[in-house]
């Protein structure tokens, strides 16, 4: 647990951040995925909107969407508190280190900045980079002996800076873990790191609400992987076996009330049967019906009499042919 001792007066009295507080590891790196989870939130509510609209409306310019989301985002959030949506939830928000003093001090405007541009630029420079090729004229249309070196040499330039980015990334990562400092490039750049808004506050998000969020996401995934394993027809059947003993075939009042109407209805979509089958009691299957079923449970059993289903054979009617000008 971080200490707490050797806090420093805030700059407006009460008790303020504190950039001597080191900040968990954990808190910084649950900060960053709370804000991914809240942009990929927003792009979806988003994307609703237009959801009975013509399909493929915002693909075309769905990057430039994405960055005008999240610079919203970062208007109403850094801009204003130094803190993003998840910091806030997690106690946190930025400091700027490259201040001399020792005390607190909020970013200053070329860093807000500046942290909008490299969040929201590589995104969009990286999904963008294909078409930006096409609009210079540069893509698969154009000339190959005029610019098919100029493609390729573009193309390798844009890999080795990829390459190089992720390479940096993954030193200021394991710097981070190292030190705590700086989970991110861009903090390092920027001259800015996280620190405890109220060192002695309790977080928003609780450690008794992450417990319970995690028990959940287990239990869900649990019955995720018991739910396809469970025969939910075979349970049906049996319940409805228990409950109306007596089926066609078998005597009773319900065979009988049920003999007559047990012609018009497949015993399994409830519908007029379509190549009507028998498949060993006295229901009628559509074929495709039966079929189907039978292949994704090899012990299917009828749902109206609990009888485990056999080879599906077409049932053969007598249909009596009327002469109507005999009248």
């Amino acid at each position: 647990m971080a200490s707490t001792g050797g806090a420093h007066p805030p700059p407006e009295g009460g008790s303020g951040p504190d950039p001597q507080t080191p900040v968990l590891r954990i808190n910084q790196l649950d900060a960053f995925e709370l804000d991914s989870a809240l942009d990929q939130l927003v792009w979806n509510q988003f994307s609703q909107c237009f959801q009975h609209f013509r399909p493929g409306l915002l693909t075309p310019v769905e990057p430039e969407l994405k960055a005008l989301l999240q610079l919203l985002l970062w208007r109403f959030t850094v801009y204003p508190n130094s803190a993003t949506v998840g910091q806030s939830m997690m106690n946190l928000r930025y400091h700027n280190t490259l201040s001399l003093s020792q005390r607190y001090r909020a970013l200053s405007r070329r860093q807000r900045l500046g942290l909008a541009l490299l969040t929201v630029g590589p995104r969009w420079l990286m999904e963008r980079s294909h078409s930006l090729l096409l609009s210079l004229g540069l893509g698969l249309g154009g000339s190959p002996p005029a610019n098919g070196g100029l493609r390729l040499g573009l193309r390798r330039v844009l890999s080795l800076i990829t390459g190089l980015t992720q390479v940096a990334n993954l030193i200021n990562f394991l710097v981070f873990l190292r030190k705590g400092r700086h989970p991110s490039l861009t903090e390092r750049i920027l001259g800015i790191r996280a620190v405890f808004t109220k060192p002695q506050a309790v977080r928003d998000a609780a450690f008794q609400y992450m417990n319970r969020e995690l028990l959940w996401h287990g239990f869900a995934e649990f019955l995720i992987f018991l739910l396809p394993l469970v025969n939910m027809r075979k349970i049906k059947t049996t319940m409805y076996s228990l409950l109306y003993p007596l089926g066609v075939g078998e005597g009773g009042e319900e065979g009988v009330r049920e003999g007559s109407a047990v012609w018009k209805e497949c015993a399994l979509c409830g519908e007029w049967p379509t190549m009507p089958h028998m498949v060993g009691c006295g229901h009628v299957f559509c074929y495709y019906c039966v079929k189907s079923h039978s292949i994704a449970d090899a012990y299917l059993t009828c749902p109206k009499c609990g009888v485990e289903v056999g080879e599906a054979k077409a049932v053969k009617l007598q249909i009596e042919i009327t002469d109507i000008h005999a009248r």
